[in-house]
């Protein structure tokens, strides 16, 4: 893309380097209730929906409905609370799996957490979709998909230019939505007050003789049936603690506030609709969600004088609740690529996932979370009632795996001297629900659809195995040259003195290990003699574990050159003249691209060189993990008119004998 264009549409680089850009960059409580709260908000547009109807003729059951929705909200939000306490740079449900289950437990939640993301986009977008075309003419019905796919496309687009841009953008939907959707509650509430105070003998009434007819256990398999299948309701609860490492300092206490604001919009949002529905004795549509029922029942009738009004307030209602389903596909492009990023760090993943662009954004995790999401959508056809079911069984999962690890962190720390008692009895009963919805919803939704989502977590989690297992091959395989090459004999006395004249050999190295060392010994082997300068050229890439601030990023720097320092000591040591150069960024090939240029410059019968791990069988699966950046910048240096030879280092696929 040109590079104007570009900048047009994902803006201007970012400067690492600025002491302020990670404040700017960060998000406070409101914002982060925007961007990572809007997913948790938006359930209540298709999760009070799902519940309420699974009870069919018993609807009394709504208000017991009603409290251990609002209970659970306040219960999952509170060890959530703990979590950003005991893990204030993020991670959420991966990291805690990961730090106080083991890694297997991390990586099911992660890869979990991934899955779950993707359908969060894809159910966000397909429910927005719902929500628009129920009041548009019938003959739109056949766009639906299209602009749904258009939607993602411009979310990816949006996240591309950076999460803080994206959000500023999305706030105005998201304050639609919260001032329609309070003053239309509260307006039911309202005029249906004359039957809130016998709701409670009426429900209790209604309940005997529900017991009476279907036993106690029927009433109950009734109303757990409903209570899991608007699980969806508690979904994007995690998000916050997922998202910490983006939230203004101080961390804790912006997630805390965060987290707050989101359980109490979410419990009086879910509560309040499904008070609504029992009072007004909505009932289903063909065609029409029951949100677009209950608000055209409460407004559509409205008038000032002569003008009807209550037809545009329910379209605006309708339009602020679809784009609010919009914006709740943020939050699967906001934590869907730092959990892979987390999961890249520790190689579970293409390392490329940790990567940020130029707009200090995880590009890759974006552009993946967004074809992924494209593809479910188009999978579905858009039909929410599958993507319901494929939707919340993955949440769970990590809802039970996190609270589980924090109930067993509480009991390693009871020693200690640490309040753990009210907060083991927390995330314990919180354990004990989110696991049952789990088997529930696992077991009804199994035969309906639900089977694809954990056939493709499952392989989602199986190839994270197979990855980290290739890494590990290619570890050992360093590890080994590392041993035969980090202890050479260096002989004493003087450098030769800097001559820009001579044949310089340009060294591209990461860090000080055997892959380097294997590249400067291959230059003297296969032209010895011939080169009697070395500089060696190296970039400290910024990722996201990296990019924590202008402190991690000068941490970064001092350690490139204590890297780069030890390269010179050993050329030297071998009689050489020696120099470093090194820079930061975030896209290794455009930096060593500059460095090299001007090094040509500076010496006049300058190679580059490069090392590059070649393997026995090369194929599509070994190029996606690794970055190939010496043929980069082979290709890119060719334009330049300077040579590069690139040195291969070999990988077995089984140890040479």
């Amino acid at each position: 893309m040109p590079a104007r264009i570009r900048a047009w549409i994902l803006g201007a680089p970012r400067n690492l380097l600025d002491p302020r850009i990670h404040q700017h960059l960060a998000l406070v409580a409101f914002f982060a209730w925007v961007g990572l709260g809007s997913d948790g908000l938006s359930s209540s547009c298709y999760g009070p929906e799902e519940a309420f109807l699974q009870l069919g003729a018993h609807r009394h059951l709504a208000i017991y409905l009603t409290v251990a929705m609002v209970a659970t909200v306040f219960l999952i939000s509170a060890s959530y609370s703990h979590i950003i306490e005991l893990f204030p740079s993020g991670g959420g449900g991966y990291l805690v799996a990961t730090k106080l289950l083991g890694p297997t437990a991390g990586v099911v939640s992660g890869g979990a957490l991934v899955v779950d993301y993707i359908l969060t986009i894809s159910i966000s977008v397909a429910s927005g979709g719902d929500a628009i075309f129920s009041f548009l003419p019938a003959a739109l019905m056949p766009w639906k998909l299209t602009a749904e796919l258009g939607v993602v496309g411009a979310l990816v687009l949006l996240n591309l230019r950076g999460v803080k841009e994206s959000i500023l953008v999305l706030t105005p939907i998201f304050l639609a939505f919260i001032v329609s959707h309070a003053a239309l509650i509260g307006y039911g509430l309202a005029i249906h007050g004359a039957q809130l105070a016998p709701l409670g003998p009426d429900t209790a009434r209604e309940t005997r003789t529900a017991v009476q007819s279907l036993g106690v256990f029927g009433v109950v398999v009734i109303f757990l049936r409903a209570f899991s299948l608007g699980g969806g309701t508690f979904t994007g609860i995690e998000a916050v603690s997922n998202g910490v490492g983006i939230l203004r300092e101080p961390r804790v206490e912006t997630g805390k506030r965060t987290m707050l604001y989101m359980a109490t919009s979410l419990a009086f949002t879910a509560a309040g609709i499904l008070v609504c529905y029992l009072l007004s004795q909505a009932q289903h549509e063909e065609g029409r969600t029951l949100n677009a029922t209950l608000w055209t029942q409460l407004a559509g009738g409205w008038h000032v004088g002569p003008v009807p009004i209550g037809a545009a307030i329910v379209a605006f209602t309708l339009i602020s609740e679809g784009a609010l389903l919009f914006v709740a596909a943020q939050t699967g492009f906001i934590d869907g690529p730092r959990t892979l990023a987390a999961m890249a760090v520790d190689a579970w993943v293409p390392k490329r996932f940790s990567h940020l662009s130029e707009r200090l954004v995880t590009q890759n995790g974006i552009l993946g979370m967004g074809i992924a999401a494209g593809l479910v959508l188009y999978y579905t056809k858009g039909a929410v009632g599958l993507l319901v079911v494929m939707y919340s069984i993955n949440v769970f999962l990590t809802f039970t795996l996190s609270q589980l690890g924090m109930a067993r962190h509480w009991l390693q720390v009871r020693r200690d001297g640490t309040p753990w008692k009210r907060r083991f009895t927390l995330a314990l009963t919180g354990t004990a629900i989110t696991a049952g919805i789990l088997v529930v919803t696992t077991i009804i939704k199994l035969q309906e659809g639900g089977w694809v989502t954990l056939l493709a977590t499952g392989a989602f989690i199986g190839s994270c195995f197979v990855v980290r297992a290739h890494y590990r091959r290619v570890n050992r395989m360093t590890a080994l040259l590392d041993e035969t090459l980090m202890d050479l004999p260096l002989r004493a006395g003087a450098a030769p003195p800097r001559d820009p004249t001579s044949a310089t050999a340009i060294v591209l190295v990461e860090a000080f290990d055997g892959l380097g060392v294997h590249t400067l010994l291959s230059v003297q082997r296969l032209m010895p003699g011939r080169y009697r300068n070395v500089v060696f050229c190296s970039v400290g890439l910024v990722d996201s574990a990296q990019f924590k601030g202008a402190e991690a990023i000068h941490g970064l720097e001092a350690s490139v050159q204590r890297n780069l320092d030890r390269f010179v000591e050993l050329a030297r040591g071998l009689g050489l003249y020696a120099e470093q150069r090194y820079s930061v960024g975030t896209d290794v090939v455009e930096e060593l691209e500059k460095m090299t240029v001007q090094l040509v410059r500076e010496f006049r019968e300058a190679v580059v060189f490069a090392g590059q791990l070649v393997f026995e069988r090369e194929n599509l699966f070994t190029r996606s993990l690794h970055h190939e950046t010496a043929f980069a910048i082979q290709r890119r240096l060719q334009f330049n008119g300077i040579q590069t030879v690139i040195l291969p280092i070999r990988v077995w696929d089984r140890p040479a004998a």
